[in-house]
């Protein structure tokens, strides 16, 4: 019988062939059953939206059309040394450093247009200051480590968010502002309630816009501030090897990862400010 035959065989096979075969399996199952939990449920809620599709349309087309051998080395700097997860961090980080000190200060400069024409030289000045200039300056404050990276892209972060905010809060609509005070609340609460959510729309384009440079400062300061891990680090270190695989998939996996922030807050901005305009 088949089943008899199959038996035969199994038991005829040379040592340690049968458990080669196993693991073979039992990994080839893995990767279906992993590839089916994550591609069922984010194909359709692509697929759901045909705007959503186009605009990932490219990515979809590229890894598609990749030998899988190809993607080794993007997987390697994805999962190995977690260096990929120690840029994500860092840049979430310094983003969110940024957004809890610049989205309030901006929104108390902003109501008041002659505090922030007072402070504007200020603002402007740092704001376009090179972030990569003050790595000496962060160096000497908190010295070698993550809290020099993360302080030097929420620097330059901070900026950014602060002067969107401010000017969305300038450039609210005044009788929005007008009614609530008309209806008697208090300052405190045309600033929570009116303010706030008058200038998300600036905000979002603020946080959009901060993200991509602490991303930029943050690999940069992996580069060339004594880091032992993260993407800026892999890639020096292709760099001096001549790993040049290596050194083109850490390219486009920052790349990746840049636009995959972006994306999140465009997301993130989308749903939030539905009512915007």
């Amino acid at each position: 019988s088949p089943v008899r035959t199959l038996q035969s065989v199994w038991t005829n096979l040379p040592q340690g062939m049968g458990d080669d075969f196993l693991r073979t399996l039992g990994r080839t199952m893995q990767a279906f059953a992993i590839a089916a939990i994550a591609g069922v449920p984010l194909g359709i809620v692509i697929g759901a939206s045909d705007k959503t599709y186009r605009s990932i349309e490219f990515l979809v087309d590229f890894f598609r059309s990749t030998p899988a051998t190809a993607m080794f080395p993007l997987f390697m700097i994805i999962f190995g040394r977690f260096d990929f997860m120690k840029t994500v961090y860092r840049t979430v980080m310094a983003t969110v450093i940024a957004a809890v000190i610049a989205i309030p200060l901006g929104i108390i400069l902003g109501s008041s247009e002659r505090l922030y024409r007072s402070l504007e030289f200020v603002i402007d000045f740092f704001r376009s200051t090179p972030a990569s200039a003050m790595f000496p300056l962060f160096l000497v404050l908190f010295g070698v480590g993550d809290e020099t990276k993360i302080s030097v892209a929420a620097f330059g972060a901070i900026l950014v968010i602060l002067f969107n905010v401010a000017y969305g809060v300038m450039n609210a609509r005044q009788t929005r502002i007008l009614a609530a005070r008309v209806m008697g609340a208090s300052r405190f609460r045309v600033f929570k309630d009116v303010m706030f959510f008058e200038c998300l729309p600036q905000t979002f384009v603020g946080l959009r816009t901060a993200v991509s440079m602490a991303l930029v400062v943050i690999v940069v300061a992996e580069m060339f501030i004594g880091s032992d891990d993260g993407l800026g680090k892999r890639i020096i270190d292709s760099q001096i090897t001549f790993d040049l695989p290596q050194l083109y998939g850490t390219i486009l996996v920052s790349g990746v990862l840049g636009y995959g922030l972006n994306l999140f807050f465009l997301a993130l901005e989308t749903r939030l400010v539905h009512w915007a305009g």
